[in-house]
């Protein structure tokens, strides 16, 4: 825990906007491990971010299998894409706001990041990501009536403003049981992060 602190990447906040909602579990579609985990992190995330993409691809993947699978942390993503900075990346976090109505919101997260530099920088990204929707199995015509017709933007725009007035003011930003952790950073750092919280939530009295 010493490691966070002294990394300047702590900044303790209430979250009452996104920890609310947790009571009616509007995230099971884009939240990965069990509901009843003892720590919970919320990623604040843009889909067209580099560093979140390396998040997403780089150090992930073994805090899922470390932390995820094995029952320890719940891990929700919460859209926060940044439109000063990337153009596409509401239109990537609605795309994959349609695929969760199909229960496909992680594979189209993966994906997304995975061909990021394809889809970034078009003029008009909706035709490239609705090709997607073989890839991922999802019925075309219902996947392209909710992209084309905006149908999660009201959600998209929920995150946003939960996770600003959290505190997110980059990407990708995590809130983990309490505080801020920025950057794109390697499961080394996260391991005694993860670790401390952990074993407080599960000490015995």
């Amino acid at each position: 825990m010493r490691r966070w602190m002294h990394a300047t990447v702590l900044s303790l906040l209430s979250l009452p906007v996104l920890a609310a909602q947790t009571q009616s579990d509007p995230f099971a579609a884009r939240s990965k491990g069990s509901a009843s985990a003892p720590v919970t992190v919320y990623e604040m995330s843009d889909f067209q971010c580099p560093y979140c993409r390396r998040h997403a691809v780089e150090y992930f993947p073994a805090l899922e299998r470390e932390y995820v699978a094995t029952g320890k942390v719940r891990w929700i993503f919460i859209n926060l894409p940044l439109t000063s900075l990337h153009a596409n990346a509401v239109a990537a976090a609605e795309f994959a706001m349609c695929a969760a109505q199909h229960g496909k919101f992680w594979p189209a997260h993966d994906l997304l990041y995975r061909l990021q530099s394809a889809w970034a920088p078009l003029q008009n990204p909706e035709p490239y990501l609705l090709g997607l929707a073989d890839s991922l199995r999802l019925p075309k015509a219902k996947l392209t009536a909710c992209v084309v017709t905006n149908a999660t933007r009201a959600e998209v725009r929920d995150d946003s403003e939960g996770a600003v007035k959290a505190g997110a003011s980059s990407t990708p930003t995590f809130y983990i049981e309490g505080g801020l952790l920025r950057g794109a950073l390697p499961p080394e750092i996260w391991r005694p992060i993860l670790d401390s919280i952990y074993l407080a939530k599960t000490r015995k009295p």
